[in-house]
């Protein structure tokens, strides 16, 4: 493997990351959306990653990619509030299904793999730098 793979490997890993930062934040941002553009309650979204083999073949580290982005299918939590204009018969408003706990940990785990894929780009960077010294 040549330190160019790890730019490869670590910039893709930088860009899934990025999208999951995004996925998650938006999360957030409904967390209290009781109504989306289709009078649903907002539906939590989750990143799927995929493992894609570099060009150098199957027996070379994986780059990382993001293979879709789902629906998480745990069900909205109901809150009892009869004055709400969209409670049921019963006077309860189903919820998004949104754990803010949840997201920040993803967004701290998603943090700290980008800032990690960062250092890694900018140790093989220096290490170029230095091999490009010796050479001369």
């Amino acid at each position: 493997m040549s330190l160019f793979n790890v730019f490869e490997i670590s910039s893709s890993a930088i860009a899934a990351q990025s999208q999951r930062l995004n996925v998650t934040a938006s999360n957030i941002a409904n967390a209290d959306s009781v109504a989306g553009p289709d009078g649903k309650p907002y539906q939590a979204k989750q990143v799927v990653f995929q493992a894609v083999p570099t060009a150098d073949g199957e027996r070379a580290p994986a780059k990382v990619q993001v293979a879709g982005i789902v629906d998480d299918t745990t069900p909205g939590r109901t809150v009892y509030n009869p004055s709400h204009p969209l409670a049921d018969a019963a006077g309860y408003v189903t919820m998004p299904n949104v754990s803010v706990v949840e997201e920040m940990v993803n967004m701290i785990l998603g943090q700290r793999a980008y800032e990690a894929s960062s250092k890694v780009i900018k140790a093989a960077d220096e290490m170029l730098a230095q091999i490009n010294n010796i050479v001369r």
